[in-house]
Protein backbone atom coordinates (compact mmCIF):
# COMPACT_ATOMS: atom_id res chain seq x y z
CA UNK A 1 0.00 0.00 0.00
CA UNK A 2 1.64 3.01 -1.07
CA UNK A 3 1.75 6.19 -3.42
CA UNK A 4 4.27 5.83 -6.10
CA UNK A 5 6.35 8.50 -7.83
CA UNK A 6 7.96 8.69 -11.36
CA UNK A 7 9.79 11.69 -12.31
CA UNK A 8 11.96 9.94 -15.25
CA UNK A 9 9.78 11.77 -17.81
CA UNK A 10 11.12 15.38 -17.98
CA UNK A 11 8.69 17.94 -16.41
CA UNK A 12 6.35 15.17 -15.77
CA UNK A 13 5.30 13.48 -12.76
CA UNK A 14 3.57 9.91 -12.53
CA UNK A 15 1.62 9.47 -9.37
CA UNK A 16 0.60 5.92 -8.69
CA UNK A 17 -2.35 4.97 -6.06
CA UNK A 18 -1.30 1.00 -5.79
CA UNK A 19 -3.25 -0.78 -3.35
CA UNK A 20 -4.41 -3.66 -5.54
CA UNK A 21 -5.55 -5.86 -3.11
CA UNK A 22 -8.37 -3.24 -1.99
CA UNK A 23 -9.10 -1.95 -5.60
CA UNK A 24 -6.43 0.54 -4.73
CA UNK A 25 -9.07 2.08 -2.03
CA UNK A 26 -6.49 4.89 -0.30
CA UNK A 27 -5.62 4.48 3.87
CA UNK A 28 -5.70 7.25 6.07
CA UNK A 29 -1.60 6.83 5.79
CA UNK A 30 -1.92 6.77 2.05
CA UNK A 31 -3.87 9.71 2.14
CA UNK A 32 -1.35 11.50 4.50
CA UNK A 33 1.42 10.63 2.05
CA UNK A 34 -0.54 11.75 -1.14
CA UNK A 35 -1.55 15.18 0.90
CA UNK A 36 2.43 16.04 1.29
CA UNK A 37 3.15 14.74 -2.34
CA UNK A 38 1.30 17.48 -3.70
CA UNK A 39 2.72 19.70 -1.70
CA UNK A 40 6.60 18.97 -2.77
CA UNK A 41 5.15 19.14 -6.40
CA UNK A 42 3.41 21.90 -6.20
CA UNK A 43 6.90 23.59 -5.15
CA UNK A 44 9.24 21.68 -7.94
CA UNK A 45 10.14 23.91 -10.69
CA UNK A 46 10.95 21.35 -12.56
CA UNK A 47 7.88 19.90 -12.49
CA UNK A 48 5.51 20.74 -15.54
CA UNK A 49 2.38 18.47 -15.32
CA UNK A 50 1.55 15.34 -13.30
CA UNK A 51 -0.19 12.48 -14.55
CA UNK A 52 -2.10 10.27 -11.93
CA UNK A 53 -3.35 6.44 -12.29
CA UNK A 54 -4.09 3.58 -10.60
CA UNK A 55 -1.74 0.40 -9.92
CA UNK A 56 -2.61 -2.87 -12.02
CA UNK A 57 -5.44 -3.41 -14.89
CA UNK A 58 -8.74 -3.42 -12.42
CA UNK A 59 -9.40 -0.04 -10.77
CA UNK A 60 -7.88 3.29 -10.51
CA UNK A 61 -9.47 4.55 -6.99
CA UNK A 62 -12.24 2.70 -4.96
CA UNK A 63 -11.62 5.49 -2.59
CA UNK A 64 -11.20 5.04 1.23
CA UNK A 65 -10.10 2.40 2.26
CA UNK A 66 -13.39 1.22 4.63
CA UNK A 67 -11.86 -1.40 6.64
CA UNK A 68 -9.47 0.89 8.85
CA UNK A 69 -10.23 4.21 9.87
CA UNK A 70 -12.91 5.82 9.48
CA UNK A 71 -12.85 8.50 12.22
CA UNK A 72 -13.36 12.51 10.19
CA UNK A 73 -12.52 15.19 13.25
CA UNK A 74 -11.69 18.63 11.62
CA UNK A 75 -8.29 18.04 11.49
CA UNK A 76 -8.11 14.36 9.76
CA UNK A 77 -10.83 15.72 7.39
CA UNK A 78 -8.53 18.66 6.43
CA UNK A 79 -5.82 16.15 5.78
CA UNK A 80 -8.15 14.26 3.22
CA UNK A 81 -8.99 17.45 1.50
CA UNK A 82 -5.80 18.06 0.80
CA UNK A 83 -5.13 14.17 -0.75
CA UNK A 84 -8.44 14.92 -2.59
CA UNK A 85 -7.11 18.60 -3.65
CA UNK A 86 -10.74 19.50 -2.45
CA UNK A 87 -10.26 23.15 -0.72
CA UNK A 88 -6.38 24.34 -1.50
CA UNK A 89 -5.03 25.68 -4.99
CA UNK A 90 -2.76 23.67 -6.84
CA UNK A 91 -0.65 25.31 -9.50
CA UNK A 92 -0.12 21.92 -11.53
CA UNK A 93 -1.86 20.36 -14.27
CA UNK A 94 -3.03 16.92 -13.87
CA UNK A 95 -4.15 14.48 -16.37
CA UNK A 96 -5.70 11.35 -15.22
CA UNK A 97 -5.41 7.75 -16.42
CA UNK A 98 -8.22 6.00 -15.44
CA UNK A 99 -7.02 2.32 -15.90
CA UNK A 100 -10.26 0.65 -14.37
CA UNK A 101 -13.05 1.24 -11.76
CA UNK A 102 -13.26 5.02 -10.42
CA UNK A 103 -15.31 4.90 -7.14
CA UNK A 104 -15.91 7.44 -3.92
CA UNK A 105 -13.06 9.40 -3.32
CA UNK A 106 -11.45 8.17 -6.78
CA UNK A 107 -14.24 10.05 -8.32
CA UNK A 108 -13.47 12.84 -6.07
CA UNK A 109 -9.99 12.87 -6.58
CA UNK A 110 -10.15 12.64 -10.22
CA UNK A 111 -12.69 16.05 -9.67
CA UNK A 112 -9.47 17.57 -8.88
CA UNK A 113 -7.98 16.71 -12.26
CA UNK A 114 -7.98 18.44 -15.28
CA UNK A 115 -7.99 16.49 -18.36
CA UNK A 116 -8.94 12.69 -18.20
CA UNK A 117 -9.17 9.64 -20.14
CA UNK A 118 -10.37 6.20 -19.05
CA UNK A 119 -10.27 2.61 -20.21
CA UNK A 120 -13.51 1.18 -22.16
CA UNK A 121 -13.99 -0.82 -19.13
CA UNK A 122 -13.70 1.73 -16.09
CA UNK A 123 -17.08 2.59 -13.69
CA UNK A 124 -17.41 5.36 -12.02
CA UNK A 125 -20.23 6.24 -9.25
CA UNK A 126 -20.14 7.46 -5.51
CA UNK A 127 -21.66 4.76 -3.48
CA UNK A 128 -21.35 6.70 -0.77
CA UNK A 129 -25.00 6.97 0.70
CA UNK A 130 -25.79 3.42 0.14
CA UNK A 131 -23.82 2.51 2.95
CA UNK A 132 -24.35 5.97 5.15
CA UNK A 133 -21.40 7.82 4.45
CA UNK A 134 -21.07 11.54 3.71
CA UNK A 135 -19.24 11.96 0.84
CA UNK A 136 -16.87 15.05 2.48
CA UNK A 137 -13.55 14.73 -0.13
CA UNK A 138 -15.70 17.41 -2.75
CA UNK A 139 -18.08 15.71 -4.51
CA UNK A 140 -20.95 17.49 -3.08
CA UNK A 141 -19.16 20.75 -4.10
CA UNK A 142 -17.17 20.26 -7.24
CA UNK A 143 -19.58 17.54 -9.14
CA UNK A 144 -22.60 20.08 -10.05
CA UNK A 145 -20.32 22.74 -11.33
CA UNK A 146 -18.43 20.00 -13.55
CA UNK A 147 -21.17 17.81 -15.19
CA UNK A 148 -24.23 19.34 -14.51
CA UNK A 149 -26.80 19.43 -11.86
CA UNK A 150 -29.07 16.86 -13.08
CA UNK A 151 -26.18 14.93 -13.56
CA UNK A 152 -24.42 14.86 -10.45
CA UNK A 153 -27.53 14.54 -8.32
CA UNK A 154 -28.25 10.81 -10.05
CA UNK A 155 -25.02 10.20 -9.01
CA UNK A 156 -24.73 11.45 -5.57
CA UNK A 157 -28.50 10.42 -4.70
CA UNK A 158 -28.93 7.24 -6.62
CA UNK A 159 -25.06 5.77 -5.62
CA UNK A 160 -25.53 4.03 -8.90
CA UNK A 161 -22.02 2.73 -10.74
CA UNK A 162 -22.48 3.97 -14.46
CA UNK A 163 -20.26 2.79 -17.24
CA UNK A 164 -17.29 4.84 -19.33
CA UNK A 165 -19.66 6.03 -22.25
CA UNK A 166 -22.07 7.43 -19.77
CA UNK A 167 -18.98 9.37 -18.07
CA UNK A 168 -17.96 10.48 -21.61
CA UNK A 169 -21.22 11.47 -22.61
CA UNK A 170 -21.51 14.04 -19.84
CA UNK A 171 -18.45 14.86 -19.47
CA UNK A 172 -16.90 13.15 -17.04
CA UNK A 173 -13.61 12.20 -18.90
CA UNK A 174 -12.61 13.38 -22.36
CA UNK A 175 -11.92 10.18 -23.91
CA UNK A 176 -12.27 6.79 -24.19
CA UNK A 177 -8.89 5.23 -25.08
CA UNK A 178 -7.92 1.03 -24.79
CA UNK A 179 -5.48 0.21 -22.40
CA UNK A 180 -2.50 -0.22 -23.97
CA UNK A 181 -3.11 3.44 -25.01
CA UNK A 182 -4.02 5.32 -21.90
CA UNK A 183 -0.52 5.76 -20.17
CA UNK A 184 0.70 6.61 -23.60
CA UNK A 185 -2.49 9.05 -24.28
CA UNK A 186 -1.81 10.83 -20.74
CA UNK A 187 1.77 11.31 -21.18
CA UNK A 188 1.76 12.62 -24.76
CA UNK A 189 -1.33 14.81 -23.17
CA UNK A 190 1.26 15.90 -20.33
CA UNK A 191 3.77 16.46 -22.77
CA UNK A 192 1.95 18.63 -24.68
CA UNK A 193 1.08 20.73 -21.97
CA UNK A 194 4.99 20.76 -20.66
CA UNK A 195 6.04 22.15 -23.56
CA UNK A 196 4.15 25.44 -23.06
CA UNK A 197 4.93 28.09 -21.53
CA UNK A 198 4.84 27.09 -17.03
CA UNK A 199 4.65 31.18 -16.20
CA UNK A 200 1.50 30.94 -18.02
CA UNK A 201 0.15 27.43 -17.98
CA UNK A 202 0.47 27.76 -14.02
CA UNK A 203 -1.12 30.99 -13.80
CA UNK A 204 -4.33 29.67 -15.33
CA UNK A 205 -4.31 26.23 -13.47
CA UNK A 206 -4.07 28.89 -9.61
CA UNK A 207 -6.75 30.90 -10.99
CA UNK A 208 -8.83 28.20 -11.83
CA UNK A 209 -8.11 25.82 -8.84
CA UNK A 210 -8.02 28.84 -6.69
CA UNK A 211 -11.76 29.87 -7.22
CA UNK A 212 -12.80 26.60 -7.01
CA UNK A 213 -11.05 26.15 -3.53
CA UNK A 214 -12.68 29.20 -2.60
CA UNK A 215 -15.92 28.27 -2.84
CA UNK A 216 -14.92 24.68 -1.27
CA UNK A 217 -13.53 26.55 1.86
CA UNK A 218 -16.94 28.91 2.39
CA UNK A 219 -18.78 25.54 2.46
CA UNK A 220 -16.31 23.85 4.80
CA UNK A 221 -17.99 24.25 8.05
CA UNK A 222 -21.64 23.17 7.00
CA UNK A 223 -19.44 19.96 5.11
CA UNK A 224 -18.29 19.21 8.53
CA UNK A 225 -21.12 20.15 10.54
CA UNK A 226 -23.06 17.41 7.81
CA UNK A 227 -20.46 14.82 7.93
CA UNK A 228 -20.65 14.60 12.01
CA UNK A 229 -24.11 14.54 11.96
CA UNK A 230 -24.06 11.01 9.66
CA UNK A 231 -21.29 9.31 11.07
CA UNK A 232 -23.30 10.15 14.50
CA UNK A 233 -26.37 8.34 13.41
CA UNK A 234 -26.98 4.33 14.03
CA UNK A 235 -27.49 4.57 10.03
CA UNK A 236 -23.90 4.96 9.93
CA UNK A 237 -23.11 2.02 12.11
CA UNK A 238 -25.47 -0.01 9.83
CA UNK A 239 -23.90 0.97 6.45
CA UNK A 240 -19.97 0.08 7.63
CA UNK A 241 -21.18 -3.55 8.87
CA UNK A 242 -23.25 -3.97 6.07
CA UNK A 243 -20.56 -3.03 3.44
CA UNK A 244 -18.05 -5.38 5.72
CA UNK A 245 -19.92 -7.88 6.03
CA UNK A 246 -21.06 -7.41 2.16
CA UNK A 247 -25.11 -7.54 2.90
CA UNK A 248 -27.06 -5.24 2.27
CA UNK A 249 -28.01 -2.83 4.98
CA UNK A 250 -31.31 -2.15 6.72
CA UNK A 251 -32.02 1.33 7.16
CA UNK A 252 -36.28 0.22 8.73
Amino acid sequence: MEIRLDTTKRHIAVVTIANEARLNAMTRAMMAELAQLWDRLDAAEDCRAVVVTGAGERAFCAGADISGDLSAAPERAQMVARALLKNTPFSKPIVAAVNGDCVGGGVELLLSTDIRACVPGARFGLPEVKWSIYPFGGATVKLAQQIGYVHAMDLLLTGRLVDAAFAERIGLVNAIVPPAGLMPWALATAETIAANSPTAVQAVKTQISAAIADFAKSREAMEQALGDKVRAHPHFAEGIAAFREKRRPDYS
